[in-house]
């Protein structure tokens, strides 16, 4: 057990400093991603880890892919496309509270609602990032409007497309974790991509009315991303 935990944080801490040194995280964020990957891997093994780094990495690439033309759409990630604490809580915290009475109560409705979060999180980050490039004629998903890219609320295809993408890269980790793997695929898969567009909804209005910001946002996306996975799974089970 002790050897295990030594391994754990061993490893934790270098992809920790690795995120620093490829300023993907500052100091603070690689802290507090370095702290939810510890809890994750303790609490839920390797799958949901492997399912969180997955998109960290891809959140990362997504990012940097062609920065310099979001930056001139004015679309860019600030401070350079490095994330901090905040954002890491904002993203993580959700699947970490799933986890947390996943391991307390052993039950597969929590495993999906801890997939599905991190489907939405990651669904979102490659939607965002993405959108923003390949998207034409982005819109308000409130009234369908034209909008500016990277307006909070603003969706397209194109966006839709990554949210339903990255969303199934993570439903994969949860299927060793259950028998009932369609209906675990299809819950995380659907409560991911449901949980981005409720972000967008979230982004139009109470984040363009500064009653949440980008941060808080995301963690009551992924929260409801979670809650709806859990909701589908418990359906078809």
């Amino acid at each position: 057990m002790i050897e295990r935990l030594a391994v754990d944080v061993a490893v934790i801490s270098l992809l920790g400093l690795g995120s620093y040194r490829l300023k993907a995280l500052d100091a603070k964020g690689s802290l507090a991603a370095a702290a939810l990957g510890l809890l994750i891997i303790e609490l839920g093994g390797v799958y949901p880890f492997l399912a969180m780094l997955t998109f960290v990495v891809a959140g990362v690439l997504a990012t940097k892919y062609r920065f310099n033309y979001k930056v001139k759409l004015k679309a860019a990630q600030e401070r350079g496309g490095i994330r901090s604490w905040d954002n890491v809580l904002g993203n993580g915290l959700a699947a970490a509270i799933f986890l947390t009475v996943e391991y307390l109560v052993h039950r597969d409705t929590f495993w999906a609602a801890t997939f599905a979060s991190i489907a939405t999180a990651n669904g979102d980050t490659l939607a965002s990032e993405l959108g923003k490039v390949f998207g034409k004629i982005p819109r308000l998903i409130t009234s369908l409007r034209p909008a500016r890219p990277g307006t909070n609320g603003a969706v397209s295809l194109a966006g839709e497309f990554f949210a339903l993408l990255g969303a199934l890269m993570v439903a994969p980790f949860a299927l060793p974790l259950t028998s009932h793997t369609v209906q675990m695929l299809l819950a995380v898969t659907i409560g991911g991509w449901l949980g981005v567009n409720v972000d967008s909804l979230i982004g139009a209005t109470l984040e363009n009315r500064g009653i949440t910001d980008n941060n808080s946002t995301n963690f009551l996306a992924s929260l409801t991303g979670g809650v709806l996975g859990a909701l589908i799974f418990s359906f078809m089970v």
